[in-house]
């Protein structure tokens, strides 16, 4: 393991530390089991998300069905926070739309920059509320929102090439 994986994980360990014990847990849960971890074959959006600051890399891969999400999948490398927030999103991006995709980014976006959000609001964000707690550490915001990135992209790309 290269030392700067290494400092990064360590950094990420702190932060764990001193948040609550259930978000600890559900975090390092889609951590370590990520959920839609997989390469799509001839996805419909592929972008990437590259944090230069740390390394860490995010790419999301979505097929589209009905104008649903019908298919999701991301692949990535790098801390703790990055990686569950990318299985986070992918649990809560199925089978919505890609206007919903952007309306639910925005959100998260919103509540990670402390953006007071209603409980409705909170509810659509899932188990994502739970990285409300990361604000408390500015350096790692970037790390949660490195998938919503690569999302935002690959979707704008999308309609770009629409038109």
């Amino acid at each position: 393991m290269e030392p700067k994986r290494v400092a990064d994980e360590n950094s990420s360990r702190n932060v764990f530390l001193e948040l609550d014990d259930i978000y600890q847990e559900l975090l390092l849960d889609h951590y370590h089991r990520p959920r839609h971890r997989k390469r799509l074959f001839d996805p419909d959006i592929q972008a990437e998300a590259h944090n230069v600051f740390c390394g860490d890399k995010v790419t999301v891969q979505l097929k589209l069905q009905d104008g649903k999400l019908s298919q999701v999948g991301f692949e990535g490398q790098g801390c703790s926070i990055s990686q569950a927030s990318a299985s986070m999103m992918m649990v809560l991006l199925k089978n919505n739309s890609l206007g919903q995709a952007i309306a639910l980014s925005k959100l998260f976006r919103d509540m990670m920059q402390g953006k007071d959000l209603t409980e409705e609001e909170l509810k659509r964000l899932g188990e994502l509320k739970v990285l409300s707690e990361i604000r408390r550490y500015p350096i790692r915001i970037k790390c949660a929102l490195l998938p919503w990135t690569a999302l935002e992209d690959g979707v704008k790309h999308k309609i770009l090439e629409k038109h």
